[in-house]
Parts: structure tokens; C-alpha cells; sequence
């Protein structure tokens, strides 16, 4: 995004996500997705959830020009599909 103002949109969030996915990187996402499918989660609303999540650390670095901060990321992908993470921030 060549405007840092911008605000990005849910399928910009999602596509952030399926790119992670489909690298492997951080392997996190992944293990993420599987749990929560396998407790019924749908894959759309678990992608959802995990874009929330993605949300906050995206949003930090263009706030505070600081580097995307992926142990806090790990964290609140650990949280979902609680997402009362979103709260706080």
C-alpha cells in the first residue's frame, strides 16, 4: 500500500493470511486454522478470526513505524477464537 494512511480492508486482512498459509511462515497460522476446524470452526470464519488477529500487529507497525511483533501475534492466535484480545488494543 503505497498510502500508510489507508486503512485496509477485511479481504486485504485475509489475503495477509491465505499468503502466510501458503508459506508456511509463521507455521502458527497454520496450526491455528487446524484447531480451529477440528473444534468445528468453519474455514472462512476461522480465517476471519485469525485476520483479527493480524489486525492489531499490522496496524502497530503502521502506528509506530516498529517491527511486526510476532510473539505477541502467536499469542493472540493461541487466544482464538476468543477474540476479547481485540479489547484491550
Amino acid at each position: 500500500m503505497s498510502d500508510e494512511n489507508q486503512v485496509l480492508q477485511e479481504s486485504d486482512l485475509i489475503e495477509v493470511i491465505e499468503n502466510q498459509l501458503a508459506d508456511g511462515n509463521p507455521i502458527k497460522v497454520k496450526e491455528t486454522l487446524m484447531r480451529l476446524m477440528m473444534t468445528g470452526t468453519s474455514r472462512e470464519d476461522a480465517i476471519a478470526m485469525m485476520a483479527c488477529a493480524v489486525a492489531i500487529e499490522i496496524f502497530d507497525v503502521m502506528k509506530s513505524e516498529g517491527e511486526f511483533n510476532l510473539k505477541r501475534y502467536s499469542e493472540h492466535l493461541d487466544c482464538l477464537p476468543d477474540l476479547s484480545f481485540m479489547e484491550g488494543e
